[in-house]
């Protein structure tokens, strides 16, 4: 299996923010890291709409 293919900078970021090692990252299946970025961009969806919901 050979590593993904993303920058260095957006490598880093994912790392952060899934909370996974660096190099556990990089080697880690296509299929998996695109769903651990789906289920992100779920929490920040509920986050920013309750946001929305406190603010009126």
């Amino acid at each position: 299996m050979r590593p993904l293919q993303i920058s260095p900078e957006t490598a880093v970021k994912l790392s952060e923010k899934l909370g996974v090692p660096l190099e556990h990252l990089m080697h880690m299946p296509q299929h998996i890291l695109l769903q651990k970025i789906a289920e992100l961009g779920k929490e920040q969806t509920n986050e920013d709409q309750a946001d929305k919901k406190d603010g009126q």
